[in-house]
């Protein structure tokens, strides 16, 4: 049964009180990036890819209860496994879409080492610069699970199931979304969350379920 796109209930997320300059103007409240949340123990010599990037944010407060992501949506009453929401988004719009997915993940109370996040394009520029460190400590932050871990769905065999799992179809070629997907949805205990064109998401998990 094809899933059908419904409106995201996503909106932006409480991001703190915003900085104010000295000259008493307000200074935008910069994005989220990801990475440790908390900022006992930064890393030091580790300057974030590209232009210089905002802190990561402080940890959130977790709300009373389960996230509820959104509406999740279930592909069948019978059906076992993860429910399944799909918000429709552009390929080069995805990774935005995902992005604020999580953001109302954790404002729900999810906690950030329950997400995991795959591209099925371009990689995370989170992803790309952890990598530019080693495997082996990339994928140290993965078991360590204390944050949201953001990946190359075509790695998806190495990533361990995760409750939550959000996939931007950023990219690739119809039949490398028609193979991550379904290996995805594995990974998701509860729910899979794809930021995609709908028409291949469905043609997709059809394929793959």
């Amino acid at each position: 049964m094809p899933l059908t796109p419904e409106e995201p209930q996503i909106h932006e997320s409480a991001q703190g009180p915003r900085a104010t300059a000295a000259a008493g103007r307000p200074v935008p409240t910069p994005r989220p990036v990801p990475g440790p949340r908390s900022a006992a123990s930064p890393r030091p010599g580790r300057p974030g890819p590209g232009p210089a990037r905002p802190a990561p944010p402080a940890p959130r407060p977790s709300a009373a209860g389960p996230a509820p992501a959104a509406r999740a949506e279930n592909r069948s009453d019978e059906q076992s496994g993860p429910k399944i929401q799909l918000i429709p988004a552009a390929a080069d719009g995805a990774v935005d879409a995902a992005e604020e997915a999580v953001d109302l993940l954790l404002d729900s109370g999810r906690a950030p080492g329950d997400v995991l996040v795959l591209t099925t394009g371009e990689q995370h520029p989170w992803a790309a610069h952890e990598l530019s460190f080693g495997e082996a400590a990339y994928w140290a932050q993965q078991d360590a699970r204390e944050d949201v871990f953001f990946a190359d769905a075509a790695s998806v065999s190495r990533a361990a199931d995760r409750p939550v799992v959000v996939v931007a179809v950023n990219g690739g070629t119809d039949e490398d979304v028609a193979l991550r997907l379904p290996e995805a949805m594995r990974r998701a205990t509860a729910l899979l969350i794809v930021c995609g064109d709908p028409q291949r998401v469905n043609a997709a998990l059809g394929a793959g379920v």
